[in-house]
């Protein structure tokens, strides 16, 4: 797998004819699609290559306060100066307190859409054991959905399942679905990530943030022989399938 500065160039170079994801570690993705290049939930204090090295950021996204590495993604808005920050409104104070101006936040909650080139983010509520949920701040933890063309890749950030999140998710169509397998008390139990995908209809489930993949994958071929699935290595460039 590449790392350092030739997987920040081959993300940066790479012609994205279909929408193509790169695991940078835990929950971070990078994801392109034609000209966009979005990141998620990056978190590159142990790698694979430094925030600062980071000069082709279109969008980063992050899920929640917890998730607005506080390493990361100031010095990415630093090397990257088009880049805009996309957070739940409750987060931006929390981000300015990190040195990030307001200018360079775009702030959102469930239910509203950020457009951006061809492309949109549209968002849905994740639940950590529960939704919080307040008038003034909306919901603090959020899962996005990028729509590349027409493909929707759902990234749930930390959440648990909750009461009507099949409901929420399913008229965006899902193709891929990004959850987290670590278990509670912030993931998905490997068997109910599984079970999402299978009831939004995801054509891929990808896992995120766990230790060891082996139980993922014993489960997916020993109960959901008919669900596909991927499992990156850090840094590994994978094109969605046509």
């Amino acid at each position: 797998m590449k790392s350092g500065r030739e997987l920040l160039e081959q993300i940066e170079t790479s012609v994205c004819a279909s929408p193509t994801l790169w695991w940078l570690g835990q929950s971070g993705f990078a994801l392109k699609y034609r000209q966009a290049i979005l990141y998620v939930d990056p978190f590159l204090g142990s790698g694979p290559f430094r925030g600062c090295e980071v000069t082709h950021a279109g969008l980063i996204l992050c899920t929640h306060a917890g998730h607005v590495d506080a390493e990361t993604v100031p010095a990415m808005l630093a090397a990257s100066p088009r880049a805009r920050l996309v957070i739940p409104k409750s987060v931006a104070g929390h981000a300015n307190s990190l040195g990030i101006p307001y200018g360079r936040m775009v702030t959102t909650d469930s239910g509203l859409r950020v457009e951006y080139l061809d492309d949109r983010i549209y968002a849905v509520p994740s639940a950590h054991d529960k939704l919080d949920w307040t008038p003034l701040g909306g919901y603090p933890y959020l899962g996005y959905l990028v729509r590349f063309g027409g493909v929707t890749i759902y990234h749930a950030g930390d959440c648990v399942p909750y009461e009507d999140i099949v409901a929420r998710l399913r008229p965006y169509s899902v193709t891929i679905a990004l959850l987290p397998i670590a278990g509670r008390p912030h993931s998905f139990e490997i068997a109910e990530a599984a079970q999402l995908a299978e009831d939004i209809g995801a054509r891929w489930l990808v896992p995120m943030n766990y230790e060891n993949p082996d139980h993922f994958i014993e489960h997916m071929l020993g109960h959901r022989p008919a669900q596909r699935f991927k499992v990156f290595e850090r840094g590994e460039m994978w094109a969605l399938p046509a």
